[in-house]
């Protein structure tokens, strides 16, 4: 049986640590983010914000102020939608 991300408070915990970022605004804006809404994130919506943490720290931040667009695997209406979201975090 699969745990969903709501239901696992391990996958709670490490999505919230992989938010930490070097860049104090991205750290400052994705922490904000997630107090506000961890609770009611969807598992799409998680996959979405951990392919997010994957990018560095300026290329997010390019993101985040609309310096840049989701490209490639990042070109996905779940990632788009989160981005906007943050952008009004």
């Amino acid at each position: 049986m699969l745990i969903t991300h709501q239901a696992d408070p391990i996958k709670r915990a490490r999505l919230r640590w992989r938010a930490r970022r070097g860049l104090l605004e991205n750290d400052l804006i994705l922490t904000r983010f997630l107090d506000a809404n961890e609770a009611t994130l969807t598992d799409d919506e998680v996959e979405a914000f951990s392919k997010l943490m994957e990018l560095s720290d300026n290329d997010l931040m390019g993101l985040i102020l609309e310096r840049n667009e989701p490209t490639g695997e990042l070109d996905d209406p779940v990632v788009h939608t989160l981005i906007q979201r943050l952008r009004s975090a």
